[in-house]
């Protein structure tokens, strides 16, 4: 069905844990395709960021484990076709033959496409949880929040500071 599972939104609470699915099967997706991203990149840092950031996705699992707990249900996550699908799009880079620059830029296009859609679903769910008056489950999902965003940040400079330099000269 997409973004909102559940076929009865009768309460912002019933949206909010459709939502925590939505991002569980996210992440699971995400902690899947990050080591072949890690796999493919040619430029160190960049290969150490997404590296790093399989570590910090196991986390966010975790903590969306604790977010169930806490709301009183037990893990469960409805497909997630949009991190589905950029993954995909993402899967054509890692096949993809060329300057590894290019690759590289490509690579970090793709991840920060991801991350934007998780910051948006962190973000929105976070919002959801404070205004239910579930703080503690704000602050785990503000936690996340956070390192979405620095990874975002993290792969911006990477891009503007060696990526995208190398895979302008490429001919």
């Amino acid at each position: 069905m997409g973004l909102f599972s559940s076929k009865n939104l009768d309460s912002l609470e019933t949206l909010l844990i459709d939502q925590i699915e939505d991002l569980y099967d996210a992440e699971q997706r995400i902690a899947q395709a990050l080591p072949k991203m890690a796999e493919t990149a040619h430029c160190g840092s960049l290969k150490a960021a997404f590296e790093q950031h399989v570590r910090e996705t196991q986390n966010h699992i975790a903590r969306l484990e604790q977010v169930f707990q806490i709301l009183g249900r037990e893990p469960s996550r409805h497909t997630c076709y949009a991190v589905k699908g950029l993954i995909e799009e993402g899967q054509e880079v890692l096949s993809a033959t060329g300057d590894e620059c290019v690759i590289d830029a490509a690579l970090i296009a793709a991840a920060q496409r991801t991350e934007h859609y998780e910051i948006a679903g962190y973000g929105t769910a976070r919002t959801f949880a404070q205004h239910l008056g579930h703080a503690n489950v704000a602050d785990i999902l503000q936690a996340t929040l956070d390192e979405e965003g620095a990874t975002d940040k993290k792969l911006t400079a990477l891009a503007e500071q060696q990526v995208n330099q190398g895979a302008a000269l490429a001919r």
